[in-house]
């Protein structure tokens, strides 16, 4: 049996809300449904699901994103918090066995974490990957698994960018550049 888990990347207040720090908007907004759904799918069969959450330190000028971006989801803040009924499911469900939060500092969920670690020993080969943003943290994200051997799939509709363009190419980039599958939840 393939084993699998879930990767949500950083679909929170600040990137998605319409008052947010960093925000996508109504593209991040609008794939809040998938994200639910493709989540309580995992859940239900009982696959592991990951959250990977951006995380920055106020006033952290040392940080190479503090020359890029303005400050977003900074440690203690509303704008770390997920986005919308996605916070109520984990809420609900953060106890579980098969749930596990990471705080990242980094683009990729696999940068200074311990996400590899955690994948391995539960026999995981296969990764999916839903989130914001489609071309900078999903990208870096699936990449970083690619570069670590594992099948990577993901959901074109539980995505989303800042720009279209960088989320069309994205999305051209997974399947012709790492090989891999670009689904829909639906």
């Amino acid at each position: 049996m393939n084993k699998r888990a879930l990767l949500n990347v950083d679909y929170t207040y600040d990137f998605v809300a319409s008052d947010g720090k960093l925000t996508c908007g109504k593209p991040g907004q609008d794939i809040e449904t998938a994200i639910v759904q493709v989540t309580q799918n995992f859940f239900a069969a009982n696959d592991y699901i990951v959250f990977a959450i951006d995380k920055h330190e106020k006033g952290d000028v040392y940080h190479p994103e503090s020359k890029l971006f303005p400050e977003h989801n900074v440690a203690g803040t509303a704008g770390r918090e997920l986005y919308g009924s996605l916070q109520d499911w984990y809420e609900k469900n953060k106890q579980a066995t098969n749930v596990y939060y990471i705080d990242k500092t980094r683009y990729s969920a696999f940068a200074g974490t311990d996400l590899e670690i955690k994948l391995r020993e539960r026999g995981i080969e296969e990764v999916h990957i839903v989130g914001v943003c489609t071309d900078i943290c999903v990208l870096h994200t699936a990449i970083d698994a690619y570069n670590k051997g594992f099948r990577i799939v993901l959901y074109s509709d539980a995505m989303a960018s800042f720009n279209e363009a960088g989320h069309e190419w994205a999305l051209t980039h997974f399947t012709n550049t790492l090989g891999a599958k670009v689904i829909t939840v639906a």
